[in-house]
């Protein structure tokens, strides 16, 4: 929901919402994020990642709700939805939206699947940077404006920088079965001190971009965001103190929260 409202709240400012185009982001956006986790769930199974050990939320495979051949017919359902759902955009921006689109679902599928699966090999908050960050955002500016500005982009950074920091504490939290299941995380790859100032490196990077973005349009409204900073501040002090799985998951809570937050205060004071 995020970026796809912080894209459309960017685009009404300058005058060119459209809301059929921003209605079919939020839906292609929804159903990508439905079809990767549902694509997470089946092939970290598979993969051994996912065991009865688990610490995280439940897994539906793994725990048994869900038989893994009935999860895998439903990932491959929902994203083809997605890509007929996406097909919807071509006429506000144009045929090259198709190749945005097949990436989209090519990336969401090879996020745990395929020989090199992104999560596995350390690409996984690039993954989210990218499509949930910078493409979310600049593509649904795009096709209710025809173009992309460098404020727009800043915003992307910022909603994309928050939503890895989810991905950020579930690679600690899991660090040590990942490592068993041979994922290699960045947080694997590259260590516990690593993760936590990866975390704190978005935190501030996000405050700092509507910092930037308030002098480009020369308007301190777009500094509202500002005012969830300590909650910021106090989620990255935290997560350098935790050590249970109940305790990543109370502040992966709040980080979603955080997102939530930033977004709102953000296309509150764009609109605004």
């Amino acid at each position: 929901m995020a970026p796809v409202c912080v894209g459309t709240a960017l685009a009404y400012d300058v005058g060119g919402s459209h809301w059929v185009p921003a209605l079919i982001c939020f839906a292609f956006a929804l159903l990508i994020q439905v079809a990767t986790n549902f694509a997470n769930d089946y092939f970290d199974f598979k993969k051994g990642a996912d065991t009865v050990d688990r610490i995280g939320p439940t897994r539906a495979v793994a725990s048994g709700l869900i038989k893994p051949e009935t999860m895998k017919l439903v990932t491959g359902i929902t994203f083809a939805a997605a890509f007929l759902v996406g097909l919807g955009l071509i006429p506000y921006g144009g045929w090259w939206l198709l190749a945005v689109g097949v990436a989209s679902v090519v990336c969401g599928y090879a996020y745990t699947a395929g020989p090199y699966p992104l999560a596995y090999v350390g690409l996984g908050d690039v993954f989210v940077m990218i499509f949930f960050g910078i493409v979310a955002v600049c593509c649904t500016f795009y096709v209710q404006t025809g173009y992309v500005s460098m404020e727009v982009f800043l915003a992307s950074m910022a909603v994309g920088g928050l939503s890895t920091n989810l991905l950020v504490i579930n690679n600690l939290r899991d660090v040590d079965t990942d490592r068993i299941a041979e994922k290699r995380t960045l947080a694997v790859r590259l260590g516990r001190a690593f993760s936590i100032w990866e975390y704190r490196l978005f935190v501030a990077g996000a405050f700092a971009s509507v910092i930037w973005m308030s002098f480009i349009v020369e308007d301190t409204w777009v500094q509202l965001p500002l005012i969830t900073f300590p909650m910021g501040l106090l989620l990255s002090l935290r997560l350098a103190k935790l050590k249970t799985g109940p305790e990543y998951n109370r502040l992966l809570g709040k980080t979603a929260l955080l997102l939530i937050l930033f977004s709102a205060t953000l296309c509150f004071g764009v609109v605004v």
